[in-house]
């Protein structure tokens, strides 16, 4: 009876395909980190001020602003968050 071919096993060559993109994945430079909770705590900082402060602080020219201002600190941070590695 005829012998039949030997085939690549396939499960080793797709293993090694998935995890050879992980390789080119490189980690956030080190300044990445602190930029982006010195932003999440600039907008808690600035919301809890412009509260306590009865809607006169931080700057008193733009009243209710104030809060727009506070949450675009804290979506810098998100921003920042989704491209952490």
């Amino acid at each position: 009876m005829p012998k039949s071919r030997v085939r690549k096993d396939r499960s080793t060559v797709e293993a090694r395909e998935v995890l050879s993109p992980l390789d080119s994945i490189k980690e956030s430079p080190r300044w990445f980190a602190p930029v982006m909770v010195a932003a999440f705590l600039i907008g808690l900082f600035w919301i809890v001020v412009f509260y306590v402060s009865g809607t006169n602080y931080p700057i008193p020219g733009i009243k209710n602003w104030n809060m727009v201002v506070g949450f675009v600190f804290i979506g810098i941070g998100f921003t920042f968050a989704t491209r952490w590695k």
